[in-house]
């Protein structure tokens, strides 16, 4: 009896140990779980690589948070995708949604949470990142942030450096008004084998909304919306000379393709034109296609402006969704925070052409990349000074419809199918018809 009992004596234990053991390993794991962050975006590839490459470092160097990646081809099924979620409590926890030059509206949405009420409860070390003139197209009337500004950007022309040396053009001298790049573009078309010599992508910003502050113009009437008032659009003499121009080019196969897509950046990435206007995150793309190239502003017009603008900072932010658990929340903050220390700050802008958005970032970066890409750390220090009145941003309501009928208007006057004041005058009836309602 004594042996039977010393004999089952340790089973007991043992049975009991591992019980205790696999209860603790059960504790343990559940206590060490990382909280998940959803991030949905409609990044381009290149961009998209950047972002992975930064979320995968961000995993590894710590344990609390795991941040998930979700790409989408359009901002049109991220939202249908993200509305589905939302409704079925399984929403995404940041989405990157484009410059609607409405913000306030898209924070008045119930499925938003405002950026500004998450640093109340979660500040971010680096909160001087957020320079004013560079992120008020995330900011209210109060000029507090909405939304984190991780992909602004500006309109700028990026020029082939092997085309321009072949058709004996200055490659350290890109032209800055419009008609000197017109002799630019003829040297390119008679003496090389191009058969792009001007693309340009993001049309509507390029040839529309920034021709107005290139040129120390306003966009719009009452102070481009933002002050009280009906906006109208000041498509006058200055447009119509634009417009007329590229009219020519296209006629005389200067410019070669034009869209509001990001089709022209690819040829360009490719080496099939010698000159590209497009947003500054075309970078990564075009960084991705090994092609020698330059950037430079906008062009502007010397005979309506003594000096040149500078454009809108506009582009696309992440923006927080409501309804999570003050955990998740915080996990947030925990990657925006990560994003906002200057040397990811600086590795993000140095790979994709996106804004670096403060001097601490700016002077992280590395300066053999300004060396690699001329004109690209003028581009830069041209937006970091406080802006003119007419390009500190705009405000219109509807304007995701109105930049449909803008697109759509250019086309028919580049197409020839319209007379370029005519296409003018039918956009902006059209568009203030649209933010009326």
């Amino acid at each position: 009896m004594n042996m039977m009992q010393s004999a089952g004596v340790p089973r007991i234990v043992r049975a009991a140990g591992h019980a205790l053991v696999l209860g603790l390993a059960g504790v343990s794991a559940q206590a060490m779980a990382a909280t998940d962050v959803q991030v949905w975006h409609t990044l381009s590839p290149a961009n998209k690589d950047q972002l992975e490459k930064i979320v995968k470092q961000f995993n590894r160097d710590q344990k609390d948070v795991r941040v998930v990646l979700k790409g989408f081809d359009s901002q049109a099924n991220l939202r249908d995708a993200a509305t589905r979620a939302v409704a079925a409590k399984k929403g995404p926890h940041l989405v990157q949604i484009e410059d609607n030059h409405s913000p306030d509206v898209i924070a008045e949405h119930k499925s938003i949470l405002p950026l500004y009420r998450l640093l109340d409860d979660y500040p971010i070390k680096d909160l001087g990142w957020f320079l004013p003139q560079t992120s008020s197209f995330v900011r209210d009337n109060r000029g507090r942030l909405l939304a984190f500004p991780w992909m602004a950007e500006i309109p700028v022309m990026f020029y082939n450096l092997d085309a321009y040396k072949k058709a004996g053009l200055d490659p350290k001298a890109p032209s800055r008004t419009w008609n000197d790049l017109q002799a630019d573009l003829l040297k390119l078309r008679d003496n090389t084998d191009l058969n792009c010599p001007y693309a340009t992508s993001q049309q509507v910003s390029v040839h529309l909304e920034n021709l107005a502050p290139m040129n120390n113009r306003l966009y719009t009437s009452a102070n481009n919306g933002l002050d009280k008032g009906t906006p109208k659009f000041n498509f006058d003499s200055l447009y119509m000379r634009h417009l007329s121009l590229m009219v020519s080019w296209k006629r005389s196969l200067l410019l070669t393709e034009h869209t509001d897509d990001d089709r022209a950046d690819a040829l360009f990435a490719k080496g099939q034109c010698g000159v590209l206007t497009a947003g500054s995150g075309a970078l990564g793309s075009i960084l991705a296609g090994k092609v020698p190239f330059g950037v430079t502003p906008l062009p502007y017009y010397s005979q309506v402006a003594k000096q040149p603008g500078r454009p809108f900072v506009s582009g696309s932010a992440l923006w927080a969704v409501a309804g999570h658990p003050r955990d998740e929340d915080k996990a947030t903050m925990a990657f925006l925070a990560y994003l906002a220390k200057p040397v990811v700050a600086a590795q993000w802008h140095q790979n994709t052409g996106f804004l670096p958005l403060t001097d601490a970032a700016f002077r992280a970066a590395d300066v053999s990349f300004y060396n690699r890409v001329p004109g690209a750390q003028a581009v830069v220090e041209s937006v970091r000074a406080t802006p003119a009145a007419s390009a500190r941003g705009f405000r219109l309501a509807n304007y995701p419809q109105v930049e449909q009928i803008f697109n759509a208007e250019l086309q028919t006057a580049l197409s020839g199918d319209v007379p370029p004041m005519r296409a003018l005058n039918v956009a902006s009836e059209k568009a203030e018809a649209a933010m009326r309602r």
